[in-house]
């Protein structure tokens, strides 16, 4: 049994992950953008 199998049972048993890990990865995505948006102002 794989890993990408055994994920696949995971969250057909627990369906409410899909929407937290996607919310998840949501956030991080947006964090990642606020990140490198701020760090590229050089200078005053």
């Amino acid at each position: 049994m794989s890993a990408k199998d055994s994920m696949k049972d995971y969250l057909a048993q627990n369906p409410r992950m899909i929407g937290a890990l996607f919310t998840m990865f949501v956030l991080l995505s947006q964090a990642g953008t606020v990140v490198a948006g701020s760090s590229s102002q050089i200078g005053p």
